[in-house]
């Protein structure tokens, strides 16, 4: 006997990974329920039976892209516990900036840029997304201040703030030119900034 909860949830997965696409691609505003049938190859039904507004569907998204981002699943990783890894998180949004031609910002960007002042619910959501990377990379900050390898007045919440504000102006300009240059000196200045909060040998 076919699992059709199973197939539903599936057919659900793929509308939210179509719906993601689209929005990343051309928008929340010019992606509607057809785009999004079409590019999943779910039915009409299917689709209102899960999603019964625009907010419903970017809801989903936004909330799976989060659950992907706390399980590790997600496309790039968020994870930061060196030097190393923190120039890993830089350059990772970079390449995937690159494997789109430059063509394509930064997915939660991309939702925020859209966002009116009525739209508190997917203002809350994206702040959801952004604590947690915030979080990740606040305690590699904290680590390294805890092990006494940070000055000890180094503002690590700002830090963080600034890693992600840094990379989502830096995509941005590089979305704009079409070119990866001025984003890739963008991250390198950014790097030599913070490095100056490491305690001198």
């Amino acid at each position: 006997m076919t699992d059709t909860r199973g197939a539903g949830e599936q057919a659900k997965l793929r509308m939210i990974d179509a719906a993601a696409d689209l929005f990343h691609k051309q928008g929340m505003g010019k992606t509607g329920p057809r785009e999004v049938i079409d590019a999943s190859g779910a039915s009409k039904s299917q689709y209102y039976q899960y999603f019964k507004n625009k907010a419903g569907l970017v809801h989903a998204v936004l909330a799976v892209h989060l659950e992907r981002i706390t399980t590790g699943s997600a496309r790039l990783d968020y994870n930061v516990r060196s030097w190393a890894e923190l120039e890993q998180w830089f350059s990772a949004q970079i390449e995937n900036q690159k494997s789109f031609k430059m063509r394509r910002g930064c997915p939660f960007g991309s939702v925020g840029n859209e966002l009116t002042e009525n739209d508190e619910d997917i203002r809350g959501d994206l702040g959801l997304i952004f604590d947690e990377m915030a979080n990740r990379l606040i305690s590699f900050f904290e680590s390294e201040k805890a092990a006494g390898r940070l000055v000890e007045d180094a503002p690590i919440e700002q830090m963080a703030d600034f890693c992600i504000a840094t990379m989502q102006g830096a995509m941005l300009l590089g979305k704009i030119r079409r070119d990866s240059h001025p984003v890739e000196t963008t991250v390198q200045e950014a790097l030599r900034h913070l490095r100056r909060y490491i305690v001198k040998s």
